[in-house]
């Protein structure tokens, strides 16, 4: 495979390469920030030259692209799990805005989605249609009767953009005074609870 460096410990295949190249973007990330990763910084994380680099990432964006799409395949995953004991639309609309608001900060694979100074480069990010459909999926996949609480297949769609734009909301303009998650359920519910027409229960 001509693999060069890789600090003594070549990967077998190239899926493995692309993988150690995700993780080590990952690991310039979390300590530097996007706008301050470059692919060279990714290229001496992992021991290997930026031609390496750029024979499976022609360029940032793609790997960065790369990252976020991780990120959000182990997001999605556990804010399922998460959500699986949901009861009404109200639970699920409010959990996952805390689940979101706890997690988001913590993994710098989402967090390229909200602090990437070029939109561009993810069409708006978590509120862009690929967005959108990523929060519609998780919505589907929960084992809620929808339509028992008066909510059709074609408006989950609306319901998935308006919690990505609310979460993003939070996320990039917190309050000056932060609520707690119980503080949080009862600001999102008071407000909600009239359009969902349901109750929170609340997930833990």
């Amino acid at each position: 495979m001509g693999h060069h460096g890789w600090q003594g410990d070549p990967p077998r295949t190239e899926e493995l390469a692309r993988e150690r190249l995700i993780d080590a973007a990952t690991r310039c990330i979390a300590r530097m920030g996007v706008p301050k990763t470059t692919l060279s910084d990714v290229a001496a994380e992992v021991g290997v030259t930026r031609q390496t680099v750029y024979r499976y990432f022609p360029n940032l964006t793609d790997l960065l692209t790369a990252v976020a799409e991780t990120g959000a395949a182990d997001f999605v995953a556990r804010m399922e799990a998460h959500l699986a004991s949901a009861e009404t639309p109200l639970d699920v609309f409010t959990e996952s805005m805390l689940f979101s608001l706890r997690e988001i900060p913590k993994d710098p694979r989402i967090g390229i989605l909200l602090e990437a100074d070029d939109q561009s480069l993810f069409g708006h990010g978590v509120t862009s249609a690929v967005g959108v459909e990523l929060g519609s999926r998780i919505l589907r996949n929960l084992s809620l009767d929808w339509s028992a609480f008066g909510i059709g297949d074609d408006e989950l769609d609306d319901l998935a953009e308006l919690m990505m734009r609310l979460m993003v909301s939070f996320l990039q303009h917190p309050p000056a005074t932060p609520r707690s998650p119980d503080e949080l359920r009862a600001f999102v519910g008071r407000w909600l609870q009239p359009a969902l027409g349901t109750r929170v229960s609340g997930v833990r």
